[in-house]
């Protein structure tokens, strides 16, 4: 080993070597403070306003309803378009909206309905900047940097956690929710300047995919021929749909189970950020990521969150959070690189928006379900189904590779919808 290469950076903080990653990280540290401040508050605003777990789900669903919509023609968009421009583009219409859901509620006007609607146009500003930032990334650090990068940014986003909710907290006590979404509004200036001061030789742009009939096809296919991604997709899928519903239990957790208020709320997220920002080093410097890996820690996330579900007390409540949080981190930062990382470049924006599709796009299902379940059985059982879902989940992937390495039918053939694909790759299976 030389000299120069036994001083770079190892495992996650090896992308900062990159200038451009630098910068666009730094502008995504302020924008992801805001995000976390403003879920806090969008969630305890509209619990507030109706003092119901289903409210929240609804909110939850409005919000990632577009990206069930639109996921697969907005990751089209990030492979045909320059992916700069969209993320401007997205960042200015985060700000505008924030800013109006800031006005009225600082007013006292606002409604239920108002926040279903900022929610809606929330969701779908996100459908079409996740798939262009999940491709982004690839623009701005070399391919051997690229896990890494992946890792640093799930790390930064969760440390971010620790911040946001901890001032939304204070925010809303002290001079009320709607201040929390006026801040947020500011926040997004900082990757508009990041991404302003983006020279062309930090950028490695891919090349624009060709307008062609099948494009989306052509992305599932292959997604449909790669049984290793085809089985992640699934697994982030489960989770998505029914693991990750934490504004819902976690607010009732902290008004029913534990009779707190927004700060015990703030409190649960900062102690899941710890877990996560850990779980996502972690991953950065992991050696074995492939798809069994990937299947043992979502089936431990589920685990962990169902007997956190029946936590007697506020210590070990908090205890098994932090490693909920370590572990989705290290199961969500494994799966997304292992995608990325087997996906071509021409290809990439459409299969991260397969990806955050079913990621995302399951939300509207799973989130009115679980408030129902919530309201109707109290947050624990609510919870418990937030786990064992996963839990199965995973049980159901490493059963699909068990029957792969005995020359089963893959998972696969039945994970991508059948009408995505032409007569001739039906016939040949």
């Amino acid at each position: 080993m030389t000299t120069e290469a036994a001083r770079q950076p190892a495992g996650a903080f090896a992308a900062l070597t990159s200038r451009g990653y630098r910068v666009y990280l730094a502008g995504q540290s302020l924008a992801n403070t805001g995000a976390w401040m403003q879920s806090i508050a969008q969630d305890w605003l509209i619990f507030g306003l109706t003092r119901s777990s289903t409210a929240v789900g609804v909110t939850m669903a409005l919000q990632f309803l577009p990206m069930l919509a639109f996921g697969l023609h907005a990751g089209l968009a990030a492979d045909r378009l320059p992916k700069r421009r969209i993320l401007l583009t997205t960042q200015t219409c985060n700000a505008a909206a924030a800013a109006a859901l800031a006005a009225i509620t600082v007013a006292g006007a606002v409604r239920p309905a108002d926040v279903y609607a900022f929610a809606l146009l929330s969701g779908l500003v996100f459908a079409f900047d996740a798939p262009a930032r999940q491709a982004f990334v690839s623009e701005v650090v070399p391919p051997a940097h690229l896990r890494a990068a992946i890792a640093m940014n799930a790390a930064v986003f969760q440390a971010t956690r620790l911040i946001g909710p901890a001032v939304a907290s204070l925010l809303i006590v002290s001079v009320g929710t709607g201040w929390v979404f006026a801040v947020n509004a500011a926040c997004y200036l900082g990757p508009t300047i990041g991404l302003l001061r983006l020279r062309p030789a930090d950028l490695v742009p891919a090349t624009p995919a060709r307008r062609a009939p099948g494009a989306l096809r052509t992305a599932a296919r292959y997604v449909r021929g790669r049984p290793d991604i085809a089985w992640t997709v699934f697994l982030v899928g489960v989770l998505g749909t029914f693991g990750l519903n934490f504004p819902i239990v976690l607010t009732a957790m902290a008004k029913s189970a534990f009779h707190g208020d927004a700060s015990t709320y703030g409190l649960f997220n900062i102690v899941l950020a710890i877990g996560s920002a850990a779980g996502a080093l972690l991953a950065g410097v992991a050696t074995r990521q492939g798809p069994r890996a990937i299947a043992a820690a979502g089936a431990a996330f589920g685990l962990l969150q169902a007997i956190a579900a029946a936590a007697p007390g506020m210590t070990s409540f908090l205890a098994l959070l932090a490693a909920m949080g370590l572990v989705n981190l290290a199961f969500q930062a494994m799966a997304n690189a292992s995608v990325q990382l087997a996906v071509p470049a021409e290809l990439r924006g459409r299969v991260m928006g397969l990806y955050m599709l079913v990621f995302i796009g399951g939300t509207p299902i799973g989130a009115p379900i679980i408030g129902a379940l919530t309201s109707q059985f109290g947050p624990r059982a609510g919870m418990a189904v937030c786990g064992v879902v996963p839990a199965l989940g995973a049980v159901a992937m490493a059963a699909a590779l068990a029957r792969r390495r005995r020359g089963g039918r893959t998972l696969a053939t039945a994970l991508v919808p059948r009408g995505l694909y032409t007569g001739q790759e039906k016939a040949k299976h």
